[in-house]
């Protein structure tokens, strides 16, 4: 019997091939066969810090916990709630994301350019004004580095407890080095380029942040109410466990999640939902994503 007709492959494919249509949506082969097959000069070299996290399995559980972070800040958590369409469109907003970070971390230099000039338009057309009269505009320099030290921090905490390829330290302060190449270009300003600097721009934000409304619903949608269907409620619970057991504990206990329960099972949770989804995702996986 060869490997592609036994059963336990057949459900990896099944179960692969699932995930990657949630998470790269309809137009998923064509992004992936534009990013990964195209020829040209990358951003970023192959075996790079930047390409082991992101092609990683752990970067589910750093998405869940970038948005959670993400979301004390009241300027930047406007701006979700008001217009991303996380509620009405969550698996869409997934995959915005997701082709993001592919075109950026493994797609040509061309192909980057580009997605990062859509994005940049996007953000021209995204401000409001909060109750109380705080104006914000997704373009501000200062909010998109918020934005970003939140994301670049989750993915590296994930990866760091989740990733199947640990990283040294160096490659943990190139990695942070990396992302703030992309940041800066979206218009963020002033990124930490090493961990300690990362940690330090994270301290310098904290009496910016608050628990707002918005904040809290967004964590219960992302923990309690989670956009999965019933069968996937278990598998999702575990993942989203390992993302709230990531957080610092002073955000933790900002959005009400700072558990026994989550401090002592979410580790565990986290760790069984990344290598199934790992698991799975070899089924996937392109060759040229292997560095």
């Amino acid at each position: 019997m060869t490997p592609t007709t036994h059963p336990v492959e057949r459900m990896r494919a099944r179960m692969g091939a699932a995930l990657f249509a949630k998470v790269g949506g309809d137009q998923g082969p064509a992004i992936r066969a534009q990013v990964h097959e195209t020829p040209g000069p990358r951003w970023f070299a192959p075996g790079s810090a930047i390409r082991v996290v992101h092609g990683d399995a752990a970067m589910y559980v750093g998405g869940v916990r970038a948005l959670l972070l993400q979301s004390l800040h009241p300027l930047a958590m406007a701006g979700v709630a008001g217009h991303s369409g996380y509620r009405s469109d969550p698996w869409g907003r997934l995959s915005r994301t997701a082709t993001f970070l592919a075109f950026t971390t493994f797609g040509t230099g061309d192909d980057a350019e580009a997605t990062v000039a859509r994005i940049r338009a996007v953000h021209e057309r995204v401000r409001g004004r909060l109750p109380d009269g705080r104006e914000y505009r997704a373009s501000d320099p200062h909010l998109l580095r918020w934005v970003h030290i939140a994301e670049a921090d989750s993915f590296l905490a994930a990866h760091t407890r989740y990733g199947a390829r640990p990283l040294t330290a160096a490659q943990r302060d190139e990695y942070v080095a990396q992302v703030a190449q992309v940041g800066e270009r979206l218009g963020a300003a002033d990124l930490p380029v090493s961990v300690e600097g990362l940690r330090e721009a994270i301290d310098a934000f904290r009496p910016e942040l608050e628990v707002t409304r918005e904040a809290l619903d967004a964590a219960d949608f992302l923990l309690r109410e989670p956009p999965v269907s019933r069968a996937l409620r278990v598998p999702y619970g575990m993942l989203a466990s390992g993302a709230g057991a990531l957080l610092p504990s002073w955000a933790r206990e900002m959005l009400e999640r700072d558990r026994w329960s989550t401090r002592a099972f979410g580790p565990v949770g986290g760790a069984i939902a990344t290598r199934a989804i790992r698991w799975a995702g070899r089924a996937t996986r392109p060759v040229q994503n292997v560095d």
